[in-house]
């Protein structure tokens, strides 16, 4: 297909797909003439990809085009997987303000009920995982702002977000070539945050308007 094509089909314009060449995320079309070249599927499908991690994950150029290095260079499933993944921007909290040695303290208690509960869950990733950073973070924050915080009560959250990344596996591995997979990777594991939060709060409304009386209409 001819680069107009290309871009009805993708819903790109032509502008991006030359920008997107130009800074080595898409490879050149066949040469078929001095300024013609044709584009295949793979091409299609590499510009999804390019969408998806742009637009879903929020990805500059200089870090879409790591990942699409990284989705390249995989050799399995997997190895895809783990670059999407480790590719997503990861929600930090703010570090604390004050005191420093309480704030190394609190370091290293959320530091602490991190690792307990990737024990307790007999989870296989390193400590060097953004993830693990990024959770040991939000948990410094958490307690320091929840006075009833209770770290064992986590187990439970995680019982469930394990049962969604079972969910999330089994859809992906129904993809078996890279760029398709790595396209739905970046669809389901973008989403899945404000999806799922989404989910969480409509269950909170619901379990909120159970536990109230409804208020009587009024008379007038």
């Amino acid at each position: 297909m001819k680069i107009s094509e290309l871009s009805r089909t993708t819903g790109v314009p032509v502008a991006s797909i030359k920008y997107f060449r130009r800074e080595g995320l898409l490879p050149a079309g066949r040469a078929t003439a001095a300024t013609l070249a044709e584009y295949g599927e793979e091409h299609a499908q590499r510009l999804r990809l390019i969408k998806a991690l742009t637009t879903l994950g929020g990805l500059s150029i200089a870090a879409t085009r790591d990942v699409l290095a990284a989705v390249d260079r995989a050799d399995s499933t997997d190895g895809t997987l783990k670059a999407i993944s480790y590719a997503l921007p990861v929600p930090v909290a703010q570090a604390p303000v004050g005191d420093a040695d309480q704030a190394a303290e609190a370091e290293s208690a959320a530091e602490t009920d991190v690792a307990n509960l990737i024990a307790a869950m007999n989870w296989q990733v390193p400590t060097t995982s953004p993830h693990v950073q990024g959770l040991t973070a939000a948990l410094r924050e958490l307690r320091r702002l929840d006075m009833n915080y209770q770290p064992e009560r986590l187990v439970a959250y995680a019982e469930l977000a394990h049962a969604v990344a079972r969910l999330d596996l089994e859809r992906a591995a129904a993809f078996d070539d890279s760029p398709a997979l790595a396209e739905q990777a970046v669809i389901v594991l973008a989403l899945a945050g404000p999806l799922l939060e989404l989910l969480r709060r409509l269950a909170q409304e619901d379990q909120v308007r159970r536990r109230t009386p409804l208020e009587e209409p009024d008379a007038g």
